[in-house]
């Protein structure tokens, strides 16, 4: 008796190790930490302008918001500003706070047809004039929008083929508009390679994603949602990031036929202990919770030792940083969950607020998501079910619909 072996199996550990060297050969994002980034911090010496506007969407934005955000009080007195979305309002709200005559557009298409973000380029065009002294363009090397910027002799970034959007923040993606506000990209790519390091040599971070991954893979059916509750505003952008990487990479059909179901969630304490959290504590057990908090926020403001009137009850928060208070109530919550015994949790602690550490934290991201992707068998980098309605837009535009 013969079997086409192509049914689902979870399997060993070693295995999935294996298909991740292996896939280092055609997946684009593994060998970033290791770029050059000596022409990307050469050009950003050159901008002078103070306005710096990103035009893109999903993976050609979100990654560099989300490391803009939580260094956003470490970077140099230029304004970024990110124009991703149709919406007219959103779009007339957005321009109007950009000083168009001291700006740097940078335009970032992978595939250089992106329709928002080549129709907001075309809107730019009729606001301002666009040419090589104010604009970038980011994409592949064969596309349009590259022919576009060679013909009007732009300054172009190649996107390399193999690496997907939502796996690009690392790429001059995410470097160049991130070196132009003074972020040390090399120490951001120095956070990459040590998870890089650790786990291709089976040390820390190859026991830590491993475990994790293979706990996912094995009570997929059961908790199905994955909750990320970030402590801090600065991991708000990193939220919207982490939920495009895990929810268009894994939600697939895989080899048999199987439609995979790891969605994922992101919260930020503590104002969801205010809202989500009664649905994590008593709602139905479907979740896995991960608690993001920051050891130092490198801040010391503190309540001051006042009494106000009918309030003196509270008076025993008198004195108290609010960095020790926003990781009490991290801990507090992360204590009442792991007391119930029954919502699976882990908890990662960034050591400080600088770029080694946003590093460390999307590269280890990503590579779980690499690794959950191997063990349901399904291919983490395409996304047919975006696509398709790309199409369907293409065609209705094309018949000219106001």
């Amino acid at each position: 008796m013969k079997y086409n072996r192509n049914f689902y199996q979870i399997k060993s550990n070693d295995e999935i190790f294996e298909k991740i060297v292996e896939e280092q050969k055609t997946i684009g994002y593994y060998r970033l930490p290791f770029q050059d980034t000596k022409e990307i911090k050469e050009f950003a010496k050159t901008v002078t302008q103070k306005h710096i506007v990103i035009i893109g969407i999903g993976g050609s934005s979100l990654g560099t918001y989300a490391i803009h955000n939580f260094l956003r009080n470490k970077q140099n007195d230029k304004k970024l500003h990110f124009l991703e979305s149709t919406d007219p309002l959103d779009i007339k709200k957005r321009v109007n706070k950009i000083d168009l005559n001291n700006a740097l557009f940078i335009v970032i298409s992978k595939s250089g047809t992106t329709i928002e973000t080549l129709s907001i380029f075309k809107y730019l065009h009729s606001q301002t004039t666009i040419d090589k002294s104010n604009c970038v363009c980011i994409t592949e090397n064969d596309s349009k929008l590259n022919e576009y910027a060679n013909k009007h002799q732009i300054k172009t970034f190649e996107i390399s083929k193999d690496v997907g959007g939502r796996f690009s923040v690392f790429s001059s993606v995410g470097l160049v508009p991130l070196a132009i506000l003074g972020v040390n990209i090399d120490k951001l790519l120095d956070g990459c390679k040590e998870v890089y390091n650790s786990f291709f040599c089976n040390k820390e971070y190859y026991e830590e994603l491993m475990t994790k991954a293979r706990f996912l893979v094995e009570n997929k059916n059961r908790f199905n949602i994955n909750v990320v509750f970030s402590y801090s505003s600065l991991l708000e952008g990193f939220n919207k990031w982490y939920i495009q990487l895990w929810g268009e990479s894994l939600g697939k059909i895989n080899i048999n036929g199987t439609r995979q179901a790891l969605t994922p969630i992101g919260l930020l304490g503590p104002v969801d202990q205010h809202s989500f959290l009664q649905l994590i504590i008593e709602g139905v057990r479907d979740k896995t919770v991960t608690f993001i908090k920051i050891e130092d926020f490198e801040e010391e403001i503190t309540i001051p030792d006042i009494s106000l009137d009918y309030l003196e009850e509270l008076d025993y928060i008198n004195n108290i940083k609010f960095k020790n208070i926003i990781n009490h109530q991290a801990d507090s919550t992360i204590k009442a969950i792991e007391e119930l015994k029954d919502i699976p949790t882990d908890v990662i602690t960034i050591d400080k607020v600088d770029e080694f550490n946003i590093g460390k934290l999307m590269y280890s991201f990503q590579l779980l998501t690499s690794i959950v992707g191997k063990f349901v068998q399904i291919n983490t980098y395409d996304q047919p079910g975006v696509e398709l309605g790309k199409v369907i837009l293409k065609n209705k535009l094309k018949v000219k619909i106001n």
